[in-house]
């Protein structure tokens, strides 16, 4: 893990951009929010492929689609919830019911724009977007991951919704191939295995870490893919530790842990699933709200360390 910290939208925007400069079928459209985005750098360069609408996610998805038609690869990239909550009829039909080539990109997800507070935060969007047929979901953990994942969304035909986060995120692993619907295992063990996803993995893998030094050894898949997700790594190793731990900054419902329940679910192994309560979280500092709702790192070692105890 990399001590120096990278801003996840413009690791997002430079890999776009980056992309664009070998592919002329590539085009950003922007709901007010292209800057914050990361996009500036693309604006800058491929004036004629950035497309400005103002706050109207409903319209700018339809426009997107019909791009798509006419063959070009449109990326939309907006603040996480108003691309899902409220674009979820567009997405839905104008997309999903289309299988438009179409790439939605959630910015600041989970919790990660927490001085707006709840109207802001994305809690429901893997829930939401997972269950428009063959619709691929993205959660990349790191920098690396997220470019990766781009280049993975802009090669794959058909639509893709990735959530990205807004602080700066450490670099977690070595360069190496993103595939869609491969997860990865972070740490070995077998007293349980835990599933992440997103972001929140850097925190996770320091709570198994601290497991760690405390001769505690869980198993860390790290699943940069919600839909589809990874059944047989996940399957593999449930059956060896005979106990899932799902860890996600999202709901506890509809999830990651739906996803990860339902391929084990014929395994008859115990899962448990950390996550947001589903209640209206509070506003504050994103540091202070990942320690309230058992989210950090020592948080995470005493809940999953609590879970271990119970037994199976």
């Amino acid at each position: 893990m990399s001590a120096a910290l990278v801003d996840p939208r413009k690791t997002l925007g430079a890999a776009v951009t980056a992309r664009a400069e070998e592919d002329a079928r590539i085009v950003v459209l922007s709901a007010d929010s292209g800057l914050s985005s990361g996009f500036g750098e693309f604006r800058a360069r491929h004036p004629e492929r950035y497309l400005e609408f103002g706050i109207q996610e409903h319209g700018v998805t339809g426009v997107a689609s019909g791009l798509a038609t006419t063959g070009f690869v449109p990326v939309f990239a907006a603040i996480a919830a108003f691309v899902t909550n409220r674009n979820f009829e567009a997405f839905r039909n104008d997309v999903g019911y289309m299988a438009q080539n179409v790439k939605i990109v959630g910015r600041n997800g989970g919790m990660t724009y927490s001085d707006l507070g709840p109207t802001h935060y994305s809690l429901e969007d893997y829930a939401l977007v997972r269950m428009i047929p063959g619709v691929v979901v993205l959660a990349p953990q790191d920098p690396g991951e997220i470019r990766g994942a781009v280049d993975a969304m802009l090669a794959h035909d058909g639509p893709v919704y990735m959530r990205v986060g807004g602080p700066s995120i450490p670099e977690l692993f070595a360069p190496g191939e993103f595939r869609i619907g491969i997860g990865r295992t972070i740490r070995e063990g077998d007293a349980a295995t835990v599933v992440s996803t997103g972001q929140i993995t850097a925190e996770v893998i320091a709570a198994v870490d601290r497991l760690g030094e405390r001769g505690i050894r869980v198993e860390l898949i790290g699943m940069p893919t919600v839909e589809p997700i990874d059944a047989d790594l996940i399957g593999a190793s449930a059956r060896r530790t005979g106990h899932i731990i799902t860890v996600e900054e999202h709901y506890v419902r509809g999830g990651l842990s739906a996803a990860v329940a339902e391929c084990v679910g014929p395994l008859g192994i115990r899962t448990d699933a950390i996550g947001l309560p589903h209640t209206h979280i509070a506003t504050g500092p994103y540091p202070g709200l990942l320690s309230m709702y058992g989210l950090d790192a020592p948080a995470l070692e005493k809940r999953i360390l609590g879970l271990l105890a119970t037994g199976n």
